[in-house]
């Protein structure tokens, strides 16, 4: 008999959410990550919740629709966490025509089963207050609507999730062999301690690394459908005041979105480039910055250059190669491919999806895999995150009582921590804060997320469970990592 029903290699967003389904349906599920959860492609988006307008025009109704069903689910799995943003599509005359993009939103808002969202509005840039951060030469646009996203704390409690439901989670675990048989028998390195386990079925959702642990992992031959395509962003000081972000048109045809982002700056991008070599070494290259730089410049009244960008990420997306000769033109979906060869354990292979999409793409990896296992019916759509059994809106409702529980809390602390623990913020504040490092990152909190959520390093909380790093100093995250090295 094997020790687990189900192992997961890979702790991105497709890893985890499929761990939180199969562990709520009563599966023995083991889940390995050979460094931080969300540690690469899943921390590293544009942290949208979103249909995808752009790839309507690509004939991607199928994607589109799924995604913007997923939207409202997700944004009531997850409060605290997600939330409705306003997008402003100012029109260039160089770009696509008005009545192109307006029979695009008019198709996005008809098939987006919207319950909460507000519809595409009309907007005159020359009177209305959310045109005066542009050019003047820009007179018109629209405004639609779609959600923002906390990535890399969506990818924790997912897993927080699974791993209260009876997942084991393994972060910092590598898994170096995978013998099959009857069934799997998984040789792993957790941080130089050897661990032998089994399992009856194997999924293979390591993201950029599906193919290279299909070849030195599995030894199987890889199937050369993975194509990876790098998109880059960058941070600078807030361009505008208000709370909307921009979707602006380049002059390649790509997009580029300017998104409010952790109060005092504004996030931008991306940019999309195919990568060849180590998925975990990628970083924008100063062409990419220029490059986004250009874009807000043309729209923007405010000019930025390589010299204001106080942070700068990238991520590289696995996609399925559909034979599509653009790397901007290739479908985003997903496809799960499924190898059941008859006598040996079945393996489960992932290829692309989006964040939007992973609770849907959790679903069907367990349709998938329905007739290995007696299974009960999905269950994920009704049941909110850690931490976000509060209605959609209810979240100034929710910082208001934290703050009339803990007095001293400044209203900027219990913002911040609402949004990232949402109604679990009194298990983080349940304990004596001790030390702070800087901002309001207390040990209190810190000892909080060592415990439950897995964080090991500085890195680990100050990018991933937060983007307090944005505000750190050197000296600063220095004293965290001696902190957590000595717990």
């Amino acid at each position: 008999m094997a020790d687990f029903d189900l192992a997961i290699i890979g702790g991105g967003i497709n890893g985890v959410g499929i761990a939180r389904d199969a562990a709520g349906r009563g599966l023995k599920v083991v889940l390995v990550e050979q460094n931080d959860l969300g540690s690469g492609t899943s921390s590293a988006s544009s942290k949208l919740i979103h249909g995808g307008l752009r790839y309507l025009e690509h004939g991607a109704l199928r994607l589109v629709r799924t995604a913007l069903r997923e939207r409202e689910i997700l944004l009531r799995m997850a409060p605290h966490l997600i939330h409705p943003i306003r997008f402003v599509l100012p029109l260039d005359p160089a770009g696509r025509s008005p009545f192109l993009l307006r029979l695009g939103l008019l198709a996005y808002d008809l098939i987006g089963h919207r319950e909460i969202l507000p519809r595409t509005r009309a907007l005159d840039l020359t009177t209305d207050v959310l045109g005066l951060p542009l050019k003047r030469h820009f007179h018109h646009g629209y405004e639609y609507s779609d959600c923002f996203a906390d990535d890399a704390r969506l990818v924790v409690v997912n897993a927080v999730d699974a791993a209260e439901r009876g997942a084991s989670i393994r972060t910092r675990t590598r898994c170096v062999r995978a013998e099959r048989g009857e069934v799997w028998r998984l040789i792993l390195n957790a941080r130089g301690e050897r661990i032998e386990l089994t399992a009856r079925v194997l999924i293979n959702a390591a993201g950029a690394w599906v193919e290279n642990v299909a070849a030195t992992v599995l030894h199987q031959a890889p199937l050369n459908r993975l194509r990876l395509d790098k998109g880059s962003h960058i941070v600078v000081p807030r361009l505008y005041d208000h709370d909307r972000a921009y979707i602006l048109q380049a002059p390649d045809t790509r997009v580029v979105f300017a998104i409010p982002f952790q109060r005092d700056f504004t996030l931008i991008g991306t940019t999309d480039q195919g990568f060849v070599g180590d998925p975990g070494a990628v970083s924008p290259t100063m062409g990419e910055i220029d490059y986004l730089c250009g874009i807000i410049n043309h729209y923007f009244r405010a000019s930025i250059a390589a010299a204001d960008v106080v942070w700068a990420f990238a991520g590289v997306r696995a996609l399925y190669d559909d034979g599509a000769r653009k790397m901007q033109d290739i479908d985003r979906d997903y496809a799960l491919v499924l190898d059941k060869s008859i006598g040996l354990a079945p393996l489960l292979s992932v290829y692309g999806g989006k964040l939007t999409t992973y609770r849907r793409l959790a679903e069907d990896v367990l349709a998938r895999l329905a007739h290995f296992f007696s299974l009960p019916r999905a269950w994920t759509a009704e049941a909110p995150l850690p931490g976000g059994n509060f209605v959609f809106d209810g979240g100034p409702a929710l910082v208001a009582g934290t703050r009339r529980r803990w007095p001293l809390l400044s209203p900027q602390r219990a913002r911040r921590l609402v949004g990232a623990y949402g109604t679990r913020v009194e298990q983080v504040l349940e304990a004596p804060d001790g030390q702070c490092f800087g901002e309001d990152l207390t040990a209190g909190e810190v000892r909080y997320l060592m415990r439950k959520e897995w964080a090991l390093t500085a890195e680990d909380v100050l990018w991933r469970r937060s983007k307090l790093g944005l505000r750190f100093s050197a000296a600063q995250t220095a004293a965290l990592e001696a902190f957590m090295q000595i717990k």
